[in-house]
């Protein structure tokens, strides 16, 4: 079983395990049929089979969840009791959600700091949380995923000028959310290391 596969099981085992916590809080248990149009069905009820729903699929940020339930026309204060109850049994937690998003990205799409703060600021992620997830990334953690990139580009751009290279490159790691001066020293390394740029 890979890394992802264990982490994905450990998580709907988490669920299965917490679905009985959440059920002990002030609301009845949420409706197994996920009625969420039916007026008659408890509204808190409603609320947690559609965030159990959403959280077996994904990790979502409370932000996430908060959108989620507004869409289906949940009341506030019932989204804010039953987002209150999971954070209190460890099912909503956005700093480990947080920290999951980054450890993800970084090793899916080689995102960068300032990347990752976008995208956390996009998720709902707290600024300040998100800062503090952030600060742990050792920058030459980082430094060594961008040189990982530039190899992997480099490998389909054999034959073309240094200066259209290096240009390519620069863009790709801009996207990637990676400062001008992380660039220009990983660009330079991997260029001056290919043959085709090295002097006789």
């Amino acid at each position: 079983m890979s890394t992802d596969e264990g982490a994905a099981a450990r998580t709907l085992e988490g669920l299965r395990a917490a679905v009985s916590a959440v059920e002990r809080g002030a609301a009845p248990p949420p409706d197994p049929a996920g009625r969420e149009g039916d007026s008659d069905a408890d509204p808190y009820a409603v609320a947690r089979a559609v965030v159990l729903r959403l959280l077996t699929g994904s990790p979502k940020s409370r932000a996430e969840l908060e959108k989620a339930l507004r869409r289906k026309g949940c009341p506030d204060d019932v989204a804010a009791d039953v987002l209150d109850r999971f954070e209190q049994v460890g099912l909503v937690d956005d700093e480990a959600y947080a920290q999951a998003f980054v450890r993800s990205k970084q090793a899916g799409r080689g995102l960068a700091k300032r990347a990752l703060s976008h995208e956390l600021r996009r998720k709902g992620v707290d600024d300040e949380l998100a800062q503090a997830v952030l600060d742990e990334v050792d920058p030459e953690d980082e430094r060594a995923r961008a040189h990982e990139l530039v190899a992997k580009k480099l490998r389909s751009m054999h034959g073309l000028d240094r200066t259209v290279q290096a240009r390519r490159l620069a863009g790709m790691l801009a996207r990637k959310g990676y400062g001008s001066e992380v660039a220009r020293l990983v660009i330079n390394e991997a260029l001056d290391a290919q043959p085709e740029h090295q002097r006789d």
